[in-house]
This record gives structure tokens, C-alpha cells and sequence, in this order.
């Protein structure tokens, strides 16, 4: 590792950053695929791009505690912008690039932001149209010129006209930018991260360069990770997740990393570039699972109950691994065979051959999920951890892998649980509070440097952390019965044909759910079989879907079975939502959260309709589409009863 981050001359990202520049200039530090070519930047082309920035802010009067927002897909311009504001003292404040113009509003006035850097026009246009109503943001910088032309306000100008400002700034004031970057302190705000707004109005957490490097650097020294890892940066900027793993983390240990052409490249640059240390919130792992299935689904009958054939000895090893049994003689005798012919060629396809170390986190990920990929011999761990704790409170170490748990705390993280049974931590990653919001830091912060997670959970013997559900989420049906909706969404998910699902039951008779198709998944299906369909409305509602889901559901029954506590929460009733629940109507959160709140009250009369007499239900919503436009889609949903799951005997 670069540096320990503990002394006075490696307290901030960019003195880290130098010291990379000093000791491996010639090091590949990020790449980009451009036009289909991958592109490398240095260690010392790193520094350069960041000083030239840096500079260029400068001449436009940036002073520290200046806030600069960052907007795009992951580019190593927006990685630079992060370093040169930092080096001033300033704090980036990084926005999800798909944000609508109200939700940009909210965080570029709340965060005051002065300066903006974004990607492209896309990301102009929405600052334009939102600048009238944040006056403090004086200056747009664009790095992609495509479509700028014709603009002629003052307030752009393009990434190379301030990088050449920045320059030119150099002459005169050679000294300016390691004046600046030696003046920086490991308590000084390093970013802030908005959190994605779940039950409410975002709010601003403020890391400092301490909490971040410290929190950072014990995490990698506990993995063993090395100089010569390779990760994907594709997850949002604004996402403390890709914060820690894509800038933190690689300044730490000066590992390289790569941004992905676009967004719809993602699983082909993951083929390409191979990583070894890998990445993905739950979504993303449902995702990839989707797209297996699919293509499993498309194989010819033979080739197909084959790969099924093999899937299962490999998850019923897994399972027992997990468990801490030895699977079964037979099938651990077969497992080399089906390395051979399917889990290899499928970890080769899903480019995760070199993988040492995968991690999922962000919210739980369902158990049928983590053993299938673990059953193809992918090293996935689960991590705990949160926004205000710079991500690390426990990790799951290689050997002591448990199906329930999500691993122990890492060094200087200390866990207990509150009488109420709620998981609290201290930690040096814990955050410096929310920006502008007294009220909601001092609802977290407890006594003694203690930090409320929100989250229900307990220790086990060994020390492990077993999450239930979100302390808020956890619940009982009217009879008493306990309800955990996130661990049931979780098990319907891993239907390849389930995207989304929201459980409803708190003080109810039983257990409902509104359910989303996977329209790839579901669509691939359909027209296999036949089935003409127009829309997704109209996909969703056809009687053959409803079959396909109710088989699902009763899949999921038949599992709670297995569970003494949640045997009573098996889904009665459940409907499929007419569209796809979106960030842009708020129904969940950039990074896919569902915002149980907002769905309970817009979709109010479809959940009544579950727990009524009537097998359908009139329903109209309304969507916004990608251009701001407002419409409304309105449908007649068809609910479908499920009977509870027995024992057989």
C-alpha cells in the first residue's frame, strides 16, 4: 500500500495521490474505453490532469469549503475534478447523472454549489434549466462538447478552455497548487455523499479525508488487497459505494481502474477488462442472474437440462458449505465435471474468471442469489455497511462465508445491539454529520461516538451480524405473526421473470405483494410461446404471466415453510402493477430502495383492493417520461389468490 494515511504528509487524498505520482508515474491509474479503444491514464497523468483543473477552479476564485458538483457516467475527467477540488480545499459533491431536474435542484441549492462539472450536454441542460432557481451556481463546465455549440451562455465553458485557464494561472503562481494541497488536513471535508432520499428529503453526509482513508485502508489490508487489482468503475459516482471502491480504495493501494464505454457496454467491458475485484449491489446480481436464465432458457432441451442439471449440484454443495456440512459424495465427485462444461464457460461469459473478491451490499441480497453465483465458484461476499459509516462497518472473511450473516466488524469497528434491537456501531469512518441538518445528525449520533444504523439485527455466537430487516420495515401481521418484506421481496426476486416486488402485511390478516415483471425476461418467454403483446401494461396483465408469477409465489410459500419465525408470513394474495415502479415517480430511489412510504400512499387503492373481496381493480397513475413530459396509464389489474403452502408428509 502507497502510504498508511496516518502521518501528516499522506492525510488527504491528494497527497496520496502524489505519492503515487512520485513513486509509480508510468502505473496505469484508470482507463477509459473511447470510440472502442481502452484508453490508460497514469499515475503522473493522473496529477497533471487534476493539477491543470485544480488551477482552473482557482482562476475562477474557488476557496476552500467551496462545494462543486459532479455530474456523468464514471469518465477519469469527473475522477480528476473529484482530486482538484480536494486538493483546494473545496468539496465535490457528486449527483446521480440520471436525476431529474427536481431532484438536481434540490441538492445543487441545498450543497450551495458554486462550480458544476459534468459530462455533457444532457447534464447542461438540466443545470440551465435549473440555474434561475440556484443562484449561488455560478459557472457550468462541460467535459463533451457534442451539441454545445451553439450555446452562448457566459456561464459555460468547456473542461480543456479551464484546464487551459489553469495553465495559464500556473505562470503566475507556480507555488499556488502545493501551497494549497499542503494545507489540506485529514479532518477537512472530503465529500459529501447525498443519501438516496428513502424515506425522504436526501440529506447531505460530510466525510472527511480521516474517516474515508483510515476506514478505507483497514478494509483493504483485511482483504489482502494488492497493486495489480483491476475493478470496474460503473457504478453512480454519487454513490459512496464507487467512491470508496473507484477512488479511495485506488488511491490507497494504486490499483487501476476502468470506466466502461456507456452504461449499455457495461457486461462487455466486464468481459474484456476481467476484473479482480468486483462490485455489485443486489440489483446488479439479479440482473446478471436474469440474463443467464435467459439465455439458459434459449438453449436447445438437451443443452438446457444439462446446465440445470449441474446449477443445482453446484447450489446444493454451496448450501452445504454455507451450513458447515460436507456436501454429498456423489455430487462433490460431479462438481469438477460441471466446472468443465458449464460454471467456467459461464464465469468466462460473465467476465468474472479473474475475480478474487466480489462483494454485494446496499441492501440484503436474496439467499438464492448469493449461492448461485457462489455455486459457480465466484468468491461473492456480503458487506455491511452504510453512507455515515464511509461505507465499512463488517465483511465476510474468505473461509468463514455464512449464508444468514453479513460477516464480522473490520478493525477499530465495534458493534452492539440497542434493547430495542437495533444494530449500533462506532467506527473511525463514522461521518461529520449532515450537511445543513442538525436535527436529522443528532437523530443517529448517539452518546459516547455511538451511530444508529436503522437496521434490526443480532450477534450470533461467533460474533457474526445477522440483519433481519430495516428496523422501520420489521413488523407483524394482525395476528401477531412477524414480517420482515425485505427477506420475502428478496426470494421472489430471484425469479428471473421478478424485477421488483413490495410486500405488503404490517398489522393486515396476511401477506400481499405488488409485483414488477422482468420485461426482458418475461418478453423473451412470451414470445417463445407465442403470446403477441403491445406494451409492458399489456404484458403484464396477460392470464399466461399470471400463471408464470403464481408459480413463483408458491415457490416462495414453499421456502418460508423452512423458516420457524416467518412460516406464518406466506403471500395470500398478489397483484402485477400495470408499469415499472421508476425513480422519476418517485416510487423508488436512484439506487433501486423502494420507498415504501410514497407506494403505500399512491398506490393505496390497489393495496385495499388485496385485501377486499373483488378479483380486480381499476387503477391510474401517473408517469413522467425521460423528457420531463407527465402522462397517465391507467389499467385493469387482475389479483390472484395463492393457497398457503403445506408440509408434506
Amino acid at each position: 500500500m502507497t502510504a498508511y494515511a496516518t502521518t501528516r504528509e499522506h492525510d488527504t487524498f491528494p497527497k496520496l495521490a502524489r505519492a503515487n505520482a512520485q513513486r509509480l508515474p508510468d502505473g496505469v491509474a484508470i482507463r477509459e474505453k473511447d470510440y472502442g479503444i481502452w484508453q490508460s491514464t497514469t499515475w503522473a497523468d493522473y496529477l497533471t490532469q487534476a493539477r491543470a483543473i485544480a488551477l482552473g477552479l482557482a482562476s475562477l476564485g474557488l476557496s476552500r469549503g467551496d462545494k462543486v458538483a459532479i455530474v456523468g457516467d464514471n469518465r477519469p475527467q469527473l475522477y480528476w475534478a473529484v482530486l482538484a477540488t480536494q486538493a483546494l480545499g473545496g468539496v465535490p459533491v457528486p449527483l446521480y447523472q440520471d436525476s431529474i431536474e427536481k431532484e438536481m435542484e434540490y441538492i445543487v441549492d441545498h450543497a450551495e454549489a458554486r462550480f458544476a462539472i459534468v459530462e455533457d450536454q444532457e447534464q447542461v441542460d438540466k443545470l440551465l434549466a435549473l440555474r434561475p432557481r440556484c443562484p449561488r451556481l455560478e459557472t457550468i463546465v462541460y467535459d463533451d462538447p457534442r451539441g454545445l455549440r451553439a450555446y452562448s451562455e457566459t456561464c459555460l465553458m468547456s473542461l480543456a478552455e479551464l484546464q487551459e485557464a489553469g495553465r495559464k494561472f500556473d505562470i503566475g503562481h507556480p507555488t499556488y497548487f502545493d501551497d494549497e494541497l499542503a494545507r489540506g488536513r485529514g479532518e477537512d471535508v472530503a465529500i459529501i455523499c447525498y443519501t438516496s432520499g428513502t424515506t425522504g428529503t436526501p440529506k447531505g453526509a460530510m466525510l472527511s479525508h480521516r474517516n474515508l482513508i483510515v476506514t478505507a485502508r483497514n478494509a483493504a489490508e483485511a482483504e489482502g488487497l494488492q497493486p495489480d487489482e483491476e475493478i470496474l468503475s460503473y457504478l453512480p459516482m454519487a454513490w459512496v459505494g464507487d467512491h470508496v471502491f473507484s477512488y479511495a480504495q485506488a488511491i490507497l493501494v494504486a490499483f487501476a481502474i476502468n470506466c466502461p464505454e456507456s452504461a449499455a457496454t457495461v457486461l462487455s467491458d466486464l468481459r474484456e477488462i476481467g476484473p479482480t475485484y468486483f462490485f455489485a449491489p443486489p440489483r446488479i446480481w439479479e440482473s446478471l442472474l436474469t440474463n443467464v436464465m435467459v439465455r439458459i432458457e434459449d438453449c436447445a432441451w438437451l443443452k438446457r437440462r444439462l446446465v440445470r442439471f449441474f446449477l443445482d449440484v453446484a447450489q446444493d454443495l454451496e448450501r452445504a458449505r454455507l451450513s458447515g456440512r460436507r456436501g454429498a459424495a456423489w455430487r462433490r465427485l460431479l462438481y469438477p465435471l460441471g466446472r468443465l462444461l458449464v460454471y467456467g464457460p459461464l464465469r468466462d461469459n460473465l467476465g468474472m474468471r479473474r475475480v478474487r473478491r466480489a462483494y454485494t451490499a446496499g441492501e440484503a441480497i436474496g439467499p438464492e442469489i448469493f449461492v448461485f453465483f457462489r455455486g459457480l465458484g465466484i468468491n461473492v461476499k456480503q458487506l455491511y455497511g452504510m453512507t455515515e459509516a464511509s461505507v465499512f462497518v463488517t465483511i465476510q472473511r474468505d473461509g468463514d462465508v455464512r449464508l444468514d450473516s453479513v460477516g464480522t466488524p473490520i478493525k477499530d469497528v465495534e458493534l452492539k445491539i440497542s434493547p430495542e434491537g437495533e444494530v449500533l456501531y462506532r467506527s473511525p469512518g463514522i461521518f461529520q454529520g449532515y450537511y445543513k441538518n442538525e436535527a436529522a445528525t443528532r437523530q443517529v449520533m448517539l452518546e459516547g461516538g455511538w451511530m444508529r444504523s436503522g437496521d434490526a439485527g443480532f450477534l450470533d455466537a461467533a460474533g457474526q451480524l445477522k440483519i433481519i430487516d430495516r428496523a422501520q420495515d420489521l413488523s407483524r401481521l394482525s395476528d401477531g405473526t412477524i414480517f420482515a418484506p425485505k427477506y420475502i421481496e428478496n426470494k421472489l426476486k430471484f425469479s428471473p421473470y421478478v424485477k421488483e416486488a413490495v410486500c405488503i402485511g404490517q398489522d393486515r390478516p396476511y401477506v400481499a405483494a405488488l409485483v414488477n415483471i422482468d420485461l426482458t425476461a418475461v418478453g423473451n418467454w412470451a414470445e417463445r410461446r407465442s403470446i403477441a403483446y403491445t406494451s409492458y401494461t399489456d404484458l403484464s396483465q396477460k392470464p399466461e404471466v399470471y400463471e408464470v408469477i403464481e408459480q413463483e409465489v408458491e415457490r416462495v410459500n414453499r421456502s418460508l415453510l423452512e423458516d420457524e419465525v416467518l412460516k406464518g408470513a406466506q403471500i395470500r394474495k398478489f397483484l402485477i402493477l400495470h408499469k415499472e415502479l421508476d425513480p422519476d415517480d418517485e416510487e423508488i430511489t436512484r439506487t433501486r430502495k423502494v420507498r415504501r412510504g410514497y407506494i403505500g400512499q399512491k398506490y393505496a387503492a390497489l393495496i385495499d383492493a388485496l385485501y377486499g373481496p373483488h378479483d380486480r381493480a381499476q387503477v391510474e397513475a401517473k408517469v413522467t417520461y425521460e423528457d420531463g413530459r407527465v402522462g397517465m396509464v391507467r389499467a385493469d389489474v387482475r389479483i390472484c389468490e395463492v393457497g398457503a403452502a403445506r408440509t408434506t408428509r
